[in-house]
């Protein structure tokens, strides 16, 4: 889960005992940078990941522009479409690529495809403005429940459950059948709501003086949905199912994607995101191009090992 509270004071405490080594190492690719930061391992708890042909399900729930919507399907076509516009600037697809890490410490064979699914607009607020966790999992059964992660993605009027102390979250339900369970991940658009703790550093943070830094789709709101979305699914590929990676306690575990939180680049530090790459034209920060010439801000993973976090620039 996004919990931008706790586990940002949690991130702090450690960044302060130890943050700036630059690291190297045979295992990692040349073109990444890295940075140890004392982070603790991620266990493996024996149970499967994610693997297979998997279908991106996305639940609209309240409403979105359509620019808002391309913004998101665009990303999720950005996961196995390498979109390298320019060859010395990372992609999507590099990005992903960081939790085969996981696959290999588990010694699985890693055969994850990720592709867009089915889209369902409930535009009406079926449910009302005001929705609880189990109202998530009854929003999220609406999409297939098998070979799938389905996505509920709820606009910036819509007020969730601890919305705010979790900028999204992922788990998973039963399925249709008897012994069936499927993996979901809830979103919210935090423009109106906390925009400085689940859009940050695209809007003024709680820590730090960091000027924001200017969205790339032109849309802030929009760009804290993909870093929460972005986090949570290599939270669910490498702990689907709640028994895969992740670092106690497990009601709020460190994952993948959370136990680098707020690193985006080399050089981050409490209030200042990293060394981003940023747009000659319009000053935009980001550091993955995408398809359809998007650019996006992605989170650092973290080595299932613990001793660093993977970034992309």
């Amino acid at each position: 889960m996004a919990n931008l509270f706790s586990l940002e004071i949690h991130f702090y405490l450690l960044l302060l005992l130890s943050f700036t080594e630059i690291i190297t190492s045979e295992s990692v690719p040349k073109e990444e940078l890295v940075q140890s930061v004392n982070l603790p391992t991620m266990p493996y708890h024996k149970g499967p990941l994610l693997n297979g042909k998997i279908s991106i399900n996305l639940i609209w729930y309240g409403q979105f522009t359509p620019a808002q919507r391309a913004i998101v399907t665009d990303f999720i076509t950005s996961i196995d479409k390498p979109s390298k516009v320019r060859e010395d600037q990372p992609d999507v697809v590099t990005w992903w690529k960081k939790i085969q890490a996981y696959y290999k410490v588990a010694k699985k064979t890693y055969s994850l495809t990720l592709s867009l699914g089915t889209q369902i607009n409930d535009e009406k607020y079926s449910l009302g403005k005001k929705l609880s966790d189990a109202q998530i999992k009854e929003l999220a059964a609406k999409g297939a429940q098998s070979d799938a992660i389905n996505v509920v993605l709820t606009s910036a009027d819509v007020s969730v459950d601890k919305f705010c102390i979790w900028c999204g979250k992922h788990g998973f339900t039963a399925g249709n059948g008897t012994k069936s369970k499927y993996a979901y991940i809830w979103v919210g658009n935090p423009q109106t709501q906390c925009p400085g703790e689940c859009a940050w550093p695209f809007y003024k943070g709680p820590y730090g003086p960091t000027t924001p830094a200017i969205s790339p789709n032109k849309d802030k709101g929009m760009e804290g949905v993909i870093i929460n979305l972005s986090t949570e699914l290599a939270g669910t590929a490498t702990n689907p199912f709640g028994d895969g990676f992740y670092h106690a306690p497990k009601e709020a575990p460190l994952e993948a994607g959370t136990a680098c939180n707020s690193i985006f680049a080399r050089g981050a530090h409490p209030g200042f995101p990293g060394d981003l790459l940023v747009e000659v034209n319009t000053g935009a920060s980001y550091n993955a191009q995408g398809v359809n010439g998007r650019k996006y801000l992605l989170p650092a993973i973290a080595n299932p090992k613990g001793d660093y976090c993977s970034t992309l620039v």
